[in-house]
């Protein structure tokens, strides 16, 4: 009989907040891991918690004294935090940037290999909407040769697997038109063109971008082109679409909230 089939009880979200939180016993931990080592997404979730649990943990012990201790204090208390509640995940993780941000600890020598920017949406256009845009461009170039074929079957479990990015849910009136994995400065991207019935076709575009951050949609017009930016975490994204087209902001804010 095979571990899983073995578990005292089932293993529950507050079993795993528990487990990040260091508050399993031993027999407990090990069904636990069983459970996870069948379920790849969920041993992501955990490991990406753990390791938010860990940065703080580095940044504290490494910059003793150098925070007012009401900042220190905000931080253990985010570390304490990070078990209570899965829906609150990726708010709980933003804040911690904040607050590291704000005790004026320097990422990249504290956190690990990922930099980390303020939670705040740049005033400048960001890097990867270049890519974007260029992306976009060469859809529609595609899009009048025959002699290129479109790929309109779209796995988003096949896309997450290969490239760590995880696609928007798309709303029931759009239709797939082409989905390509194009190369970028910032690693494998992926391009999507959509057919819908308010913009037109559009490009759904996502990337990683190398920064953890948390940017809300923002319009960014760019001459003949419209494209609606933003990020959650390590994946950022953006709605590109001809210049003009309204509400390109609301249509982000709907694609971003199926992430949470």
């Amino acid at each position: 009989m095979s571990m899983m089939s073995e578990l005292r009880d089932p293993v529950t979200d507050a079993d795993l907040d528990a487990y990040v939180d260091d508050q399993l016993d031993v027999a407990r931990r090990i069904e636990v891991e069983a459970f996870l080592s069948a379920r790849p997404e969920a041993a992501a979730r955990v490991m990406s918690d753990l390791r938010t649990r860990d940065e703080l943990r580095v940044a504290l012990a490494g910059c003793k004294g150098m925070a007012r201790p009401a900042t220190a204090d905000a931080a253990r208390r985010l570390e304490r935090g990070l078990a209570r509640g899965r829906a609150l995940r990726m708010l709980q993780r933003a804040a911690a940037v904040a607050v590291l941000v704000a005790a004026g600890w320097l990422a990249n020598g504290i956190v690990g290999p990922i930099s980390v920017t303020k939670v705040v949406a740049s005033t400048q256009p960001p890097v990867y909407l270049e890519e974007a845009i260029r992306a976009h461009r060469t859809t529609i170039i595609r899009e009048a040769m025959s002699s290129q074929p479109e790929a309109p079957d779209y796995d988003a479990d096949e896309i997450r697997a290969a490239t760590a990015i995880v696609m928007p849910s798309l709303p029931k009136d759009w239709k797939v038109r082409d989905v390509q994995i194009y190369p970028s400065q910032f690693g494998p991207s992926v391009e999507m063109a959509v057919e819908t019935r308010d913009l037109g076709l559009v490009s759904l575009f996502a990337i990683r971008p190398g920064t953890f951050d948390v940017v809300q949609p923002t319009v960014a017009p760019s001459g003949e082109i419209s494209s609606a930016y933003f990020q959650i975490g390590e994946v950022a994204y953006a709605v590109v679409a001809r210049s003009g087209v309204r509400d390109l902001d609301r249509t982000a804010e709907t694609l971003a909230n199926t992430l949470y």
